[in-house]
């Protein structure tokens, strides 16, 4: 029986790995980023069982379905609210809210045992799970951004974004008038508190609103280009594996 933990923090893996052989299961590898994720499973036999957390330090954890066919038993570890995962409790063996109770854990392994591990008939659609969680029920989405310029706060409302970028290890958000602004914060936590209907992470770099598109072209490898007014810094490329969603989105 193979398991592995994808967990954004190792202290975090670490702890879940003590706790889940305390049950009797030994944990054969430890994934912290989508990246590493994506790459493993290129290169190795899929497990049986993925403790799987969903927000990690490069992105949300369901690019790594988007990228690999993987079949195997999923046990959630995540942080986000019980009414968000109501709609897919019963597309999974179970999910574990953090701080993961080590009762709650034992009878997700429970569950595990009692299923035919060796044939998994799983079929978890990750991308509803995905759109669920980035954007669940009576969700209040970032209407205005404060910016410290000096001794003073300038108020940025959310329509005057044309795109949010990262750069530097730090992440600005460029407005309509083409001023650039560094903000306190990461693409990864805006990505969860914009609205996803008017708002779009088309790669590592950028989240692009819908209104700033000015034109979309074709590019290579077959990615697109996106146009904005104002920004011109650097080129706003879709990621070839966000094209397909990125079309969704658009609508």
């Amino acid at each position: 029986m193979n398991i592995i933990i994808i967990e954004d923090e190792k202290p975090a893996a670490r702890l879940l790995q003590r706790k889940v052989e305390k049950l009797g299961l030994q944990v054969d590898q430890m994934l912290h980023s989508v990246e590493e994720s994506i790459s493993w499973f290129q290169n190795n036999p899929h497990p049986d069982l993925i403790f799987l957390d969903i927000q990690l330090s490069d992105g949300l954890s369901f690019e790594i379905f988007e990228n690999i066919d993987i079949k195997s038993a999923v046990i959630f570890t995540t942080a986000y609210d019980e009414y968000a995962l109501r709609a897919f409790k019963l597309n999974s063996i179970d999910y574990l809210l953090k701080p993961i109770d080590e009762e709650d854990l034992e009878t997700a392994v429970n569950k595990f045992k009692a299923r035919n591990v060796a044939t998994p008939n799983l079929s978890l659609d990750f991308e509803m799970i995905k759109k669920m969680l980035v954007n669940p029920i009576d969700r209040e989405y970032k209407k205005r951004f404060t910016i410290k310029m000096g001794q003073q706060l300038k108020m940025i409302t959310i329509d005057e974004v044309e795109c949010f970028y990262s750069e530097n290890k730090g992440t600005y958000l460029h407005t309509s008038d083409g001023r650039d602004y560094l903000l306190d914060t990461t693409l990864e936590s805006l990505e969860n508190e914009l609205d996803p209907k008017d708002f779009y992470r088309v790669s590592r770099k950028f989240i692009i609103p819908l209104k700033g598109i000015k034109e979309i072209q074709m590019h290579s490898n077959s990615r697109l280009k996106v146009i904005l007014p104002t920004y011109k810094d650097d080129e706003v490329i879709v990621a070839r594996e966000k094209v397909s969603d990125f079309k969704t989105w658009l609508g």
